[in-house]
């Protein structure tokens, strides 16, 4: 017979944060219910967000290798994509993901219930089960972790066949010929970079001066000059007024009059936290623009409901939402986890080049009052790097007299070079600490070693 309680936690929305949040609640000895309203776990990353658009990523990149491959001496032919065949191995990463990930949370005793969860109060969660049945479940404690869906713009109706979103993106049996990408964010630019190197045309349309606008200026301006090279076209600073269906496609007007046709356009412009319909008002939930309202500590304005993830306002990542499931997990565990630092969470575009960076940006710290001191490493000179055939930049800011606060970084595979990063902005590392420390030669991580020479005042293969 189903279990409906009383947990310690009821865990609403088995996305990054709802699952982290259950798991390492079980490990604390709490009894715990798990509802999640899709047939799989794991939510929009898993299924249809960091695993997936990764899995093409990775596919892009081997497409490229084939076109490349005599500059390296090998012999080798591109003949094509097998969308078919790309889809299948995607769709197997993320099967094979979401099985690992179900045995897990079996085997710490979760109860896992599929359905559609409401508040019903500030202890009680009612579910409408995948077959009909309605359950109440009642816990000492309630965590929401419905996560987020794609947004789109006010009039702009997204019909899932010339104008698509994210998710629709990932379902495409074609390589689109062409595609205008409304938002120059981490989406937009992954997609854009995944269709160029299937061969699409691919044109971004970005309403601030600059793709990745929350980025170091440095490396967006990084990436643009990138972009350009592999032929990716982008309006900046250009606002989107309109899309009309065509015989091809769309047409797309930009202010100013311009008109971009395209075989698609894929709207980009964010996402949304899925807040409607889950009971918020009723249970005195407070919220603000859509997000539930928190603390430090991920509670909300109910003593015994917290949120996590993509329904509150701090970064869409799925990292950010495991840290903040632990946390809570930790705190009703009646521990005493720290406040996240969420300037010391990493964030990575996996496009090609790949951007990565840690703390903040050179303008983020002179408003908040530092004299800093900087120093851009080029790829170029860094041998691994060569052997790449990437180019790029390791940027590292200090304050001067002080710790690092910034990490950013342009180039193949410089998402693997973040975690170093991370380590020196939270522990509040001096350039010169930092520098003692012995890459290893050739890696790219060097490229951070020489960085931190120059800013301690002792560079090594720096020209001028």
């Amino acid at each position: 017979m189903a279990n409906s309680g009383p947990f310690d936690i009821v865990v609403l929305g088995a996305g990054s944060g709802g699952y982290a949040c259950a798991l390492r609640a079980a490990e604390l000895g709490k009894s715990v219910a798990l509802i999640e309203r899709d047939e799989t776990l794991g939510g929009t990353c898993l299924n249809r967000g960091c695993v997936p658009t990764k899995a093409l990523l990775h596919a892009a990149e081997v497409a490229d290798q084939s076109r490349e491959a005599a500059k390296f001496g090998v012999k080798a032919t591109f003949e094509g994509i097998d969308v078919a065949g790309v889809n299948a191995y995607k769709d197997r990463i993320v099967s094979t993901t979401v099985k690992g990930l179900t045995g897990l949370i079996k085997s710490r005793g979760i109860e896992v219930v599929h359905g559609t969860g409401r508040l019903a109060g500030p202890t009680t969660v009612e579910v409408t089960t995948s077959d009909g049945q309605a359950r109440t479940l009642e816990g000492a404690h309630i965590v929401l972790g419905t996560g987020s869906a794609p947004r789109s713009l006010p009039g702009l109706e997204i019909d899932g066949e010339r104008v698509i979103s994210s998710d629709h993106a990932l379902r495409l049996e074609h390589v689109p010929g062409s595609v205008v990408v409304l938002g120059g964010g981490v989406i937009g630019v992954e997609f854009a970079s995944v269709w160029r190197s299937f061969g699409a045309e691919v044109t971004i349309v970005e309403a601030l001066p600059h793709l990745l606008p929350l980025e170091e200026e440095s490396s967006s301006k990084r990436l643009e000059r990138a972009f350009r090279k592999r032929g990716i076209k982008y309006e900046l600073g250009t606002r989107f007024e309109g899309v009309k269906p065509t015989q091809g496609g769309v047409a797309v007007t930009l202010e100013g009059g311009k008109t971009i046709d395209a075989e698609l356009l894929l709207v980009a412009v964010g996402r949304g936290p899925v807040s409607d319909g889950i009971g918020l008002a009723e249970a005195g939930v407070e919220t603000e623009r859509g997000f539930v309202k928190v603390d430090a500590y991920c509670r909300t304005s109910v003593p015994t409901i917290s949120a996590v993830g993509d329904l509150i306002a701090t970064p869409q990542l799925a990292h950010v939402g495991f840290a903040e499931g632990i946390l809570v997990a930790e705190r009703l565990g009646g521990l005493t986890p720290p406040p996240i630092d969420y300037d010391g969470v990493p964030r990575i575009t996996y496009s090609d080049p790949e951007v990565a960076s840690v703390g903040i940006t050179t303008a983020v710290a002179r408003e908040r009052g530092h004299e800093v001191k900087e120093f851009t490493y080029d790829l170029a000179g860094n041998p691994k790097s060569k052997i790449l055939g990437t180019q790029g930049e390791v940027k590292v800011i200090s304050a001067v007299d002080g710790p690092v606060l910034g990490v950013h970084m342009v180039g193949a595979r410089v998402g693997e070079l973040v975690a170093e990063g991370q380590l020196i902005y939270n522990w509040e590392a001096l350039p010169g600490e930092v520098a003692q420390l012995i890459h290893p030669h050739p890696t790219q991580s060097e490229a951070v070693g020489e960085a931190m020479l120059a800013l301690a005042g002792k560079p090594l293969h720096v020209h001028g």
